[in-house]
């Protein structure tokens, strides 16, 4: 249910295509309320079917469910809904019932507003269109139509979200026994602390007298954050939040983990470098992979020439770059490049996330870089690939999207953070402090 007009009597809701195309199990959503499509929206979607991207195969899946609800009768007069309420495709009027101002052109965004404006005309309760198009909305509430953004996979966030750390007084014998054994019982009830959330905790009656803890929520105790002085593949943490990263991509009890922050706060970084000490030194996996999704930032530059890894190198660059730093960097470039052995040895495998779907990934470290530019369903698909004994770390910056169909509350980075920072199998942490340099951390304040 669209999460603002849960209440009430029965309403209709009339779709916008991309809120079809962003999430094609909407149809299912709007419980016992009744569902109206333009018929520009089917045209929209028709026109996106036979595109390989996840939203070519979301308009296929649209049109697929579509067409299976035309058994239950016709789409014209409307075909009843699981959850009580009914689906149609409503044709757009003959004379158009926009207003002078809107342009004399039927422009398809013309259209769908038309055919919602005599919806709304004819109907006997309220309609609301649901759009993602923020356009769209301010033109519908001009029309006096009540106008909502799609709300169903959008989380509900404070103004940071979830950090995963926090900080608490305790009193000082508390701090000294966490220090003197490691471990200490945390049968503090507390609904608002979550499994292996961070705490920083001081003394009550020494402010000079710290500790940082992770809460293990299966056995209900907080254990003392390790100081990882020996580093990993030559990191070492620089700042707490670093530090606390370290401790969960470090910990194979842990099976999803989730990092974001600011440009240059060294999430990939640390992820690889984790992924290299658990694969290549402990053997704990059996090899890292690394993806990302391909979206171009500014205007793509079009065909690239070559073969696959030659069309992928420039998307996967930041990857090879940080596995460079890792290996000490390149002196000759004319040799090839010095994590081509762990390549070729599969120790590591580099690929984009388009050939994703239908895999299983047993035992395999697997990070997922610039996930924040994902939809919650391509996230839900990333996921669900893991096998046995895999680990997968999501690493983003919600603030730096370049995909057109999510944004900082929808895509599906903040998603997974606030869907799984309840479970005993996943971690979060934010990472604030930009390390990359000083002009790159003033530059993600300032601009």
């Amino acid at each position: 249910m669209v999460d603002s007009l849960a209440e009430g009597d029965p309403r209709i809701f009339a779709l916008d295509t991309n809120v079809l195309l962003y999430d094609p199990r909407c149809l299912f959503v709007f419980d016992e309320h009744d569902i109206v499509i333009p018929i520009t929206v089917i045209e929209e979607v028709d026109t996106f079917k036979k595109d390989l991207s996840e939203t070519g195969r979301n308009a296929r899946q649209v049109s697929r469910t579509l067409d299976s609800l035309r058994k239950s009768g016709s789409l014209s007069e409307g075909v009843p809904m699981p959850g009580g309420g009914s689906i149609r495709v409503a044709l757009a009027p003959e004379k158009s019932k926009l207003p002078r101002g809107f342009g004399a052109k039927a422009t398809n965004d013309n259209l769908i507003l038309s055919t919602v404006k005599a919806i709304h005309d004819e109907a006997d309760r309220e309609v609301v269109f649901v759009t993602r198009d923020t356009n769209m909305r301010i033109k519908a509430d001009a029309l006096g139509i009540r106008a909502e953004d799609y709300e169903h996979a959008h989380v509900t966030r404070t103004d940071e979200g979830y950090l995963g750390v926090r900080e608490q007084t305790v009193p000082k014998p508390t701090i000294d026994a966490l220090y003197a054994k490691g471990q200490i019982p945390w049968n503090v009830e507390d609904p608002t602390l979550c499994p292996n959330q961070f705490l920083i905790l001081t003394a009550d009656t020494a402010p000079n007298q710290t500790a940082m803890a992770r809460y293990d929520g299966r056995n209900k105790r907080l254990r003392l954050v390790g100081r990882h002085k020996e580093g990993v593949w030559g990191i070492f943490a620089r700042n707490k939040e670093q530090l606390f990263a370290l401790e969960l991509l470090l910990d194979d009890s842990v099976d999803l983990v989730t990092i974001d922050g600011i440009a240059g706060t060294g999430k990939t970084l640390l992820a690889i470098a984790c992924g290299l000490k658990k694969v290549a030194d402990e053997h704990a996996f059996r090899r890292l992979v690394v993806s990302r999704p391909i979206f171009p930032l500014g205007r793509d530059i079009g065909f690239l020439p070559g073969d696959i890894n030659d069309k992928l190198n420039p998307w996967m660059k930041p990857i090879f770059d940080n596995l460079e730093l890792l290996l000490g960097g390149q002196e000759d470039r004319n040799k090839a490049p010095n994590y081509q052995p762990l390549i070729d040895q599969g120790i590591v495998e580099v690929e984009p996330l388009t050939y994703i779907r239908g895999r299983s990934m047993p035992r395999q470290y697997f990070v997922v870089d610039e996930a924040q530019n994902l939809t919650p369903h391509e996230v839900k698909t990333v996921i669900t690939r893991a096998g046995e004994g895999t680990k997968i770390i999501l690493t983003g910056d919600p603030n730096q999207i370049d995909n057109p169909y999510v944004d900082a509350t929808s895509n599906g980075l903040t998603y997974v953070v606030e869907r799984f920072k309840g479970s005993p199998i996943a971690g979060h942490i934010t990472l604030r402090k930009g390390e990359r340099s000083e002009l790159a951390e003033s530059a993600a304040e300032l601009l």
